[in-house]
Formats: C-alpha cells, structure tokens, sequence
C-alpha cells in the first residue's frame, strides 16, 4: 500500500529501472493499492486506486485471503491507519544519520498506545531494523519512591525555596 506521494516518487523511478534490478523487479510485479483523494487514474502496472473512505478500503482488504499488506513510507497514510487500529506491525528502520528535520512517523494527535519490540537486528551498515507490534494501553509507571531519599528530600526543599 502506498499513499499518493509515495506512489508518485515510486511511479516515476521503479518502472524505469534495469530489468535486472531486484528491488524494481519486486516493486514492479507486485500489487499495489494507492489511497489518494486527487488521483483519478494509475500509470504503474499492478496499481489499485483505493476510493472513498480509506479506512474502509483497508479494512475490506484485510479481510481478504491473500498476502500480508504492507506500507512503505506514506506517513499520512500510516497515521490513518493507526489511528483506526488497523496495523498490525511496524517495521521501523533507524538509519545513522541526523537530518534536523523531516515528517514525523507519530504526529502530535496519533493514538496513544503501547508498542512490544518482536525482532531487532542491525545491518552492516548500522541500520537498525526493528519490529514492533501495539500492545494495548501504555502501562502507568513512575519514579516515585514509597520512602523518598534524603537526597530527594532536599531537591524539594530547595526547589520549594526557589518557587517560594
């Protein structure tokens, strides 16, 4: 599944790649849904249109025999889908650089809820790949202690000084 600017990236390079490449020879044959609002038609062989409501649209495909369905980028899509419980898995890549900048994977309204790392590995490159699956409410937790040290005691003090 792709939403429409990744697809659009995807469209303009994949198909126009070596036969011999296997990352295109993947991308090219597989079956790809694209949810978009503005599309109208898809160029790219093996490409779906997911009209109306998209929620919908993934659910339905879910439910179907077939595949596993997997996104690549299409963050808003991604955000879409979580927050109508409809990710099964992520698979996150950290990759070793710091760019600044760039769309978050979770914005600011995204559903709140537990993740469960599954797998771990990191390539040769330092790429770490991790595989999460949500696990329900996030556990309450805390700091506090039932007796606070003399330390902490003091931080309080000192802070209540500084407020006061």
């Amino acid at each position: 599944m792709l939403g429409r600017r990744t697809y659009d990236i995807f469209e303009a390079y994949r198909p126009y790649q070596p036969a011999d490449n296997p990352i295109a020879q993947s991308l090219n044959a597989a079956r790809k849904h694209v949810a978009s609002r503005t599309l109208e038609t898809l160029d790219w062989n093996n490409s779906t249109l997911l009209r109306g409501d998209v929620v919908a649209a993934v659910a339905a495909l879910k439910s179907e025999a077939g595949l596993d369905l997997q996104i690549i980028g299409s963050g808003n899509l991604i955000q879409t889908l979580q927050a109508a419980s409809l990710i099964d898995e992520y698979n996150v890549w950290t990759f070793p650089v710091v760019l600044g900048r760039g769309k978050r994977l979770f914005e600011a309204g995204a559903k709140v809820g537990a993740l469960r790392l599954v797998a771990s590995q990191t390539s040769a490159t330092g790429v770490v790949m991790s595989s999460y699956v949500p696990a329900g409410e996030i556990p309450p937790g805390s700091f506090t202690q039932a007796e606070p040290s003399a330390k902490e005691l003091q931080r309080r003090a000192k802070l209540a000084r500084e407020v006061g």
